[in-house]
């Protein structure tokens, strides 16, 4: 499923080819592309939710956490998301390319995948699928692509 996620962002979203695609020739492209049909549509369900996240007041008890609040991780989410990733995340949080709902809503996507092992790179996609479909995130959305794309010159410290 996820890799019908990647083909879609990378083809359509991230190339800003025409979105408003209609599902069945989404789904005939995706056949032909090699895809399973029942992974074609729990991957279209993933982005519906995805959009569907954005539009309702999903997290409504984020408005009453601090800023100095901490996420507390179920046994689930801490062992499709290693310390890692967990670490990466509340990078982000920090650095404010992530706020209370977009990590939420981060956390919410990737529980949602059928897998059962997911990478530092795949948490980054899922993160750029995010912040991409947030209104208001651009700069967050341009943040996190220049710590996906941008390779670092010279030493770190």
């Amino acid at each position: 499923m996820f890799d019908i996620l990647m083909y879609l962002f990378e083809n359509y979203i991230h190339s800003e080819a025409e979105v408003m695609v209609d599902h069945d020739v989404l789904t005939d492209e995706l056949t032909r592309a090699g895809f399973h049909q029942d992974e074609i549509y729990k991957a279209l369900s993933w982005l519906e939710k995805l959009a569907a996240l954005q539009d309702s007041d999903a997290y409504p008890y984020l408005t009453r956490v601090g800023s100095r609040s901490v996420r507390i991780y179920t046994p689930e989410e801490m062992q499709l998301l290693d310390t890692q990733s967990r670490g990466f995340l509340l990078f982000l949080e920090q650095i404010n390319v992530l706020d209370f709902t977009t990590r939420e809503m981060v956390i919410d996507r990737v529980m949602e995948l059928d897998t059962k092992y997911f990478s530092m790179d795949d948490l980054k996609w899922v993160i750029l699928m995010v912040l991409f479909n947030v209104p208001g995130k651009e700069t967050a959305y341009s943040q996190m692509e220049d710590l996906i794309f941008e390779e670092q010159e010279g030493p770190l410290h």
